[in-house]
């Protein structure tokens, strides 16, 4: 892709209007000093010292996160959290994000906030080391009167968007935002507008969408060996978008990206090489991104797919935190790597 090229497609961002359906969860840091710690005098337990605690949007917000960074004009986010100081600390940052619009995030007492809380040795001069994560989440099925309302919401979206995002981010089916009734509200909206979802649990209760897959998920939805290699897969790939009737990428993490458009001869991106220390906490949300900004901006799918890597590139490289691209940077990086 030429310079001027990723310049007109970034420069059309802040035209977009894109909404985020899913699983927002919030992404909570404790910065611990190791040169302070001591023992509990009743348990004899190593104590922590928090020198600092930050947050974020995770999961679909991290999605959120980086279509923001990357300087979307608008955007729409469909989920919920709890009536909990969780969800309050949720909604603080999605609206500390420019051009997010809360009107379709509901807050509810049915649900407790999904939560990553995530212990960081933070030693001077070294990388963060995380420590065991602490996670709260729903295990029951979602209610279906807040099934029925994001669905409502969903529909809502119709004329108004030019492309959606889905993030399905819980490890139970059906006990987060994406259950029966949003999957039928999607199935209508993607008649008439793009929508690319990425989905931790696959997607045999998914209608048609495009596709967005790591390796391990695309391997067993098409049935491969687990060692299957990349020609195996690209080959199962333009038969499995023939038949699902859309587009579908696949990431192989330093093995690049596979991306093909329904009815068409696979594609293939290569990875960026490493620069030095990673971190790969949001990656794949980062390539979710980019690829559904490009798509909605108008870009090939190899276009879609080298952005993509640019911005991936760039994430992995921001350690202790879940990383973002702006374009400024996207940019600079294809410039400085001669692409």
């Amino acid at each position: 892709m030429s310079p001027g090229r990723l310049d007109t497609l970034l420069g059309s961002f802040p035209r977009l209007r894109l909404a985020v359906v899913g699983d927002f969860c919030l992404d909570r840091y404790l910065e611990l000093d190791p040169d302070h710690e001591e023992r509990s005098i009743e348990t004899g337990l190593p104590v922590y010292k928090v020198d600092r605690v930050r947050s974020q949007p995770g999961a679909a917000g991290t999605v959120l996160n980086n279509l923001s960074a990357l300087g979307v004009g608008s955007l729409l986010p469909v989920g919920f959290c709890g009536e909990d100081g969780e969800g309050f600390e949720l909604e603080r940052c999605l609206r500390a994000l420019p051009a997010v619009t809360l009107d379709d995030f509901q807050r509810t007492p049915l649900r407790r906030t999904f939560t990553y809380c995530k212990p960081l040795l933070v030693r001077t001069g070294a990388a963060p080391v995380e420590l065991n994560r602490l996670d709260s989440k729903n295990w029951t099925a979602t209610p279906p009167e807040l099934c029925q309302s994001l669905a409502g919401a969903v529909r809502a979206l119709r004329g108004n968007v030019d492309l959606v995002v889905v993030m399905d981010q819980v490890d139970l089916h059906g006990t987060g935002v994406v259950s029966g009734p949003v999957l039928e509200a999607l199935a209508e909206l993607a008649r008439e507008v793009p929508v690319l979802a990425d989905s931790r649990n696959g997607f045999a209760a998914y209608p048609p969408l495009v596709f967005k897959l790591n390796r391990t998920e695309f391997v067993a939805l098409a049935g491969l060996e687990p060692e299957a290699g990349a020609a195996e897969i690209q080959g199962a790939l333009g038969a499995f978008s023939k038949s699902l009737g859309k587009d579908v990428f696949v990431t192989l993490a330093e093995g690049g990206i596979f991306g093909v458009r329904s009815g068409e001869a696979p594609e293939w991106t290569a990875a960026l090489p490493l620069r030095g220390p990673i971190d790969v906490v949001g990656a794949g949300d980062s390539v979710t991104a980019a690829l559904a900004s490009a798509l909605a901006a108008g870009a090939t799918t190899l276009e879609a797919m080298e952005l993509a890597m640019l911005a991936a590139s760039l994430t992995v490289h921001q350690l202790g935190t879940t990383g973002t691209a702006a374009p400024a940077e996207i940019s600079a990086l294809h410039s400085a790597r001669g692409l």
